[in-house]
């Protein structure tokens, strides 16, 4: 029986892998994300959700959970102990003197609202993720209003506790 042949991973699927890599790195149960900043096809910085150095984590002491009420009424649970991937990823950026200005970012999930914004100022141009966050219409809006390429590799969305 003859060998397959080996098909090497995209770009695309090659940093993927590594921002689900960095994901398991999180420390907080209810969205274990990760991603990876690249510009040039070489890494620039990795994130992922976790408490801010010195701080306890969820895995640790439990969530820090706050009730959200939003525009047309509905309410949702957001644990407020740690920073996600984005604020991760850009916040090592800034210690480290790396501009990720015309980069790449490769995540889990689509962006919260909040990060969306944050990823816009800091100047990415494209953004490619494994599946949909339950709240990625505004994320999606804001990056086309701004231009931000966005590519998504499943369509379906990633299952988030207490949404």
């Amino acid at each position: 029986m003859p060998e397959e042949k080996y098909v090497r991973p995209s770009w695309d699927e090659y940093f993927m892998e590594i921002a689900r890599t960095v994901a398991s790195r999180s420390t907080c149960d209810r969205g274990r994300g990760g991603c990876v900043v690249v510009k040039d096809k070489q890494i620039l910085v990795t994130g992922y959700v976790g408490s801010p150095p010195g701080l306890p984590h969820c895995d640790d002491v439990g969530h820090q959970m706050k009730t959200v009420t939003h525009e047309d009424g509905k309410t949702s649970q957001h644990c407020m102990r740690t920073i996600h991937m984005e604020q991760n990823a850009i916040c090592q950026a800034a210690r480290r003197g790396i501009s990720i200005d015309g980069a790449t970012i490769y995540e889990k999930y689509t962006s919260c609202p909040a990060c969306a914004k944050l990823l816009i100022a800091a100047g990415i141009k494209r953004a490619v993720y494994a599946k949909r966050y339950h709240v990625y219409e505004e994320t999606e809006a804001m990056f086309k209003a701004t231009g931000i390429e966005l590519k998504y590799f499943d369509d379906s969305i990633e299952p988030y506790a207490n949404q």
